[in-house]
């Protein structure tokens, strides 16, 4: 093999596998860790790895291990049968002669075919989302805000924001599937920029439409639609114009069943659990909600200071995702470990230094949100409470950015569902123990 390595690797990468590799996979679950025993240049792990499976390679023939190494982009072992000593019964099978994540994963495993059908599919994937997104909430918001024990004062403008918000879905769900698709090949510059615009933008649209316009909550709404709508676009010409690996073939423009199982595998277990966290958040504030329109906008106040804070927790987990998503689709599990080694203590220091932002500048935060008549002594007590309650677990809950998306991005979805039903559950019990007896300081822990 060493004297024909060449030769014989040309002869089979060629060779058209793919009813036999399916038929094998068919047979594994989404997570399966496979070993490649006598991988030859490479042909099988390499498709192996484009499906998103961990894959240990190893041949007999030094000279094929190079070969193979170079063709699937992953370390490939030298060694003969009788050298295997594995303790590892993470191995589902062995192999002798599974959104944006997929992407990652098939990006980090050098498969560029894979990579436009993943996009594909994933877009044709959004627009069905969309559209049962859209038309879902447009029917239950109203009742949905009843149940939340919306202040009657204030009904009528949340009723119109939330749906101007719902109605406008898209450009949101679009804007960010395409920052996805770029983080996905490591571009996380023009996101960035691109969400700034859009930031930038939002402020301005709100000052014409409510201030020149006098189209209040309406025109926030509207606002934000718009701000989003246009980074949306800005990215998918960036995307058409820079980012070829990017661009669907016309032929791609299908919906697969193995990237569909695939995406999904990924993200059903990734949304039920923001599903999930974002309904023990509606509950706690159903609890806020019961407290008064001066609670309710001291908290949702506070709330945008928290958000802006939480940027950077945030992005590290996206990144980690992308990270993580990249290097397990090459097989570089000892460099997954060492990326979230730093992580760890990066979020660490950020964490630290967000906890003094949030205490020192609630206070004048405040007061870009209310101006005229608004007692802000008043405001403030329900502010501070809110604030000093989230300082309390900013590192806790950046660590939490990081192993979830790692292990989301590693195609590991169930456990990370799991954190976030337990999450439901305490705000669910908390929540409702504070509206029994009325206390405001247990409803925001």
């Amino acid at each position: 093999y060493n004297e024909n390595a060449q030769s014989f690797a040309s002869g089979t990468v060629s060779v058209k596998f793919t009813e036999v590799q399916d038929k094998f996979l068919e047979k594994l679950n989404p997570d399966a860790y496979i070993l490649d025993f006598g991988c030859g240049a490479g042909r099988d792990t390499k498709y192996f790895l484009s499906r998103g499976y961990q894959i240990d390679a190893i041949d007999g023939s030094e000279q094929l291990c190079r070969i193979a190494s170079k063709y699937t982009g992953i370390k490939v072992r030298q060694m003969l049968f009788q050298e295997l000593d594995e303790k590892n019964d993470g191995y589902e099978e062995i192999c002798k002669h599974t959104l944006a994540i997929l992407i990652s994963q098939r990006y980090g495993a050098h498969d560029a075919d894979g990579v436009k059908q993943a996009v594909a599919n994933g877009t044709l994937l959004s627009v069905l989302f969309t559209l049962f997104l859209t038309c879902s909430c447009l029917f239950l918001m109203k009742p949905l805000l009843t149940i939340m024990n919306t202040p009657d004062n204030i009904f009528a403008d949340a009723y119109s924001y939330i749906m101007i918000i719902t109605a406008g879905i898209v450009a949101n769900i679009f804007y960010n599937l395409l920052s996805a698709f770029l983080r996905a090949v490591g571009n996380s510059k023009v996101p960035l920029f691109f969400l700034v615009f859009s930031a930038c933008l939002n402020v301005l649209l709100d000052l014409f439409f409510i201030i020149q316009l006098h189209m209040g909550v309406a025109g926030a709404a509207w606002a934000t639609n718009l701000a989003q709508a246009i980074s949306a676009v800005l990215c998918a010409i960036y995307i058409w114009c820079k980012i070829p690996e990017l661009k669907p073939y016309r032929s791609d423009w299908k919906i697969s069943r193995t990237d569909t199982k695939n995406q999904l595998a990924a993200g059903i277990p990734m949304a039920l659990q923001f599903a999930i966290t974002s309904s023990g958040t509606m509950i706690m504030q159903s609890a806020i909600n019961l407290f008064g329109s001066t609670a309710v906008a001291a908290f949702t106040a506070t709330g945008k200071l928290q958000s802006l804070l939480m940027q950077g927790m945030i992005a590290m987990g996206q990144t980690m995702a992308t990270y993580s998503g990249q290097n397990f689709g090459s097989g570089d599990i000892k460099r997954i470990k060492a990326g979230v080694k730093t992580a760890l203590g990066i979020a660490l220091v950020y964490a630290l230094v967000v906890t003094a932002l949030m205490c020192s500048l609630l206070k004048p935060a405040l007061h870009l949100f209310f101006s005229g008549d608004v007692d802000m002594s008043a405001m403030l007590p329900w502010a501070q409470t809110y604030a000093y309650m989230c300082s309390m677990f900013f590192i806790p809950l950046s660590t939490i950015f990081i192993f979830r998306n790692t292990m989301q991005g590693c195609g590991y979805g169930f456990l990370p569902m799991m954190g976030g039903v337990a999450e439901l559950l305490a705000r669910l019990v908390v929540s409702i123990f504070a509206m029994k007896i009325l206390n405001f300081r247990l409803a925001c822990f």
